[in-house]
């Protein structure tokens, strides 16, 4: 069984019982996240599909960790003496996806 869900703007296949990477929720370490935007839930032949989101399906999620992403540098460049450079590291929350409630 699995499901697509949005959080942040970006869509996710989940399934129960896997870690993902999410973008910074505001909940803290070891809090429970309702992810409710569902468009998708598949339980083997069974395919349920919202226009736009499933009404009543969620999925719970546990928050396990806030972590950073790999640095990216930036790198501005002219041939008149101007060099610029900025480093960003984005940050993730990573989720343990509990159970999927259809």
């Amino acid at each position: 069984m699995y499901a697509i869900v949005e959080t942040g703007g970006k869509q996710h296949k989940v399934s129960a019982g896997q870690t993902l990477d999410v973008e910074l929720l505001p909940q803290q370490v070891g809090e429970q996240v309702k992810l409710d935007q569902v468009f998708m839930i598949v339980d083997g032949g069974d395919i349920r599909v919202g226009s736009p989101v499933i009404e009543g399906a969620s999925v719970v999620a546990t928050v396990t960790d806030q972590v950073k992403g790999k640095k990216i540098r930036i790198f501005k460049y002219t041939g008149k003496r101007y060099r610029r450079r900025k480093g960003h590291r984005q940050q993730y929350t990573r989720l343990h996806v509990d159970e999927i409630r259809a």
